[in-house]
């Protein structure tokens, strides 16, 4: 329901500044016409009535507002032939609930969408363009950098980098198009600042990123080398911007993230083709050490597996509670032999070609307390225990390899190139 004002103050009369005439100026129906035609011709004020007397000016009815209701009094104070006037609009506060002001804001939107209609069509034409040439660019500049940047992966970081301006310059012009040319520079001038802040958010993704287009100029490691990265090995199988895959000996996948790969020692067992392997054996106290040493010297240099170059290395490593230990450095072609089969065939062959020489290899000493005590038989000679005529079996020479351990080559997995080729970008591609 509709709420009006009771007439205030301003319903006194109201006198002019300037001396009123003795003689009538102007009748008094010529200024009632005058101002009712201007009041009515603004709409703002219904059941508008102007009556004039002697120069005296009614005015009635109701106003949307008391600034409405203010600018009639001094239109009418201002009107030739006015003497005072008698303000008498009310103000008319409108229904407590209308969907007027609603109605209204989308009347405008309606209105500001057909005006902004022609600048989304430019929008919708030069974005997609800018977009198209900035790909051209990119591509362009990755043929023209082929033969300067070998890595694919810096090259389309640098074409990307190249490109980008052209796409900044067409969001550019259609801001400016647009008349959005304060946002268009705020968008160029805070570019660097959401840099930054980007960073801040996305900063272990970032660093992965950088990782990855360090390793990719300095090449530690090639697809299907044999590394070891923060306690963990196994064969590489392609880096991404953001990890670095592996595949174990078990055959399960291993994702490094690139920060770890750099920030950590890796350990490459395939850039160089030959590996070193070792293996302790323990002999008696009463053996001859160095009729030992030129024993185990002997079975290494006698496989085919173990290089001449670097010879083989047998040193005296402990002196044990019950063995003398050995240790034995050796070198083979790790490209082709597996490790842990080699040192199994090797200690196969060392343990047989000290048993046939002689040479005792006792377990570790070891106390052993019986609870019950050991019942001695008294009044018995040696001859009198039970002899056994079972002779001991003469060693057989040892084979270079077991059944169980195969053919001793390597057993590091190759890299799935049908799996590699549905794998996302590789940034070990072409090196």
């Amino acid at each position: 329901m509709a709420q009006t004002t009771e007439p205030s103050a301003e319903d006194t009369p109201v006198a002019p500044e300037q001396q009123v005439e003795i003689e009538p100026v102007a009748p008094d129906t010529a200024i009632k016409r005058r101002i009712e035609s201007i009041l009515t011709a603004t709409g703002w004020y219904t059941n508008l009535s102007a009556a004039v007397d002697e120069g005296v000016v009614f005015l009635d009815g109701s106003a949307g507002s008391g600034a409405h209701r203010t600018w009639a009094r001094d239109l009418a104070q201002k009107t030739s032939g006015v003497v005072a006037v008698v303000n008498r609009i009310t103000v008319d506060d409108g229904p407590v609930w209308s969907l007027t002001p609603a109605l209204t804001e989308l009347e405008r939107l309606a209105e500001k969408s057909v005006t902004v209609l022609p600048l989304l069509l430019l929008a919708v034409l030069v974005l997609p363009l800018a977009w198209y040439v900035a790909s051209f660019v990119s591509k362009l500049a990755r043929w023209l950098l082929q033969d300067r940047i070998q890595s694919p992966f810096l090259r389309q970081v640098v074409s990307r980098a190249i490109a980008f301006p052209v796409f900044l310059l067409g969001l550019y012009i259609v801001l400016q198009v647009a008349g959005l040319t304060q946002l268009a520079l705020s968008l160029v001038g805070g570019a660097g600042v959401i840099g930054i802040v980007i960073g801040f958010a996305f900063r272990d993704i970032a660093e992965n990123f950088l990782s990855s287009l360090i390793l990719s100029v300095r090449r530690p490691f090639q697809r299907g080398d044999f590394i070891s990265v923060a306690g963990l090995s196994g064969t590489v199988k392609s880096m991404t911007t953001r990890s670095t895959l592996l595949t174990s000996v078990e055959g399960n996948e291993i994702h490094i993230p690139n920060s770890t790969v750099f920030k950590n020692v890796i350990e490459n067992f395939t850039s160089s083709p030959n590996r070193r392997g070792e293996f302790v054996v323990g002999i008696g106290y009463d053996a001859g050490i160095a009729d030992a040493q030129s024993i185990i010297l002997d079975a290494l240099n006698a496989h085919d597996a173990v290089l001449a170059e670097p010879e083989p290395m047998v040193l005296v490593d402990v002196l044990g509670a019950s063995t003398v230990n050995i240790r034995t450095y050796y070198w083979f072609n790790g490209h082709m032999i597996s490790p842990i089969k080699l040192k199994s065939a090797l200690l196969r062959a060392v343990k047989s070609a000290l048993t046939v020489e002689g040479i005792s290899m006792p377990d570790e000493a070891r106390e052993v307390i019986f609870p019950q005590g050991v019942r001695v038989l008294e009044g018995r000679s040696e001859d009198a225990l039970p002899q056994t005529t079972a002779q001991p079996d003469r060693p057989v020479a040892e084979p270079t390899s077991s059944e169980g351990e195969g053919d001793l080559l390597s057993d590091e997995l190759p890299v799935d190139t049908d799996a590699q080729e549905a794998a996302p970008a590789d940034l070990l591609d072409n090196r």
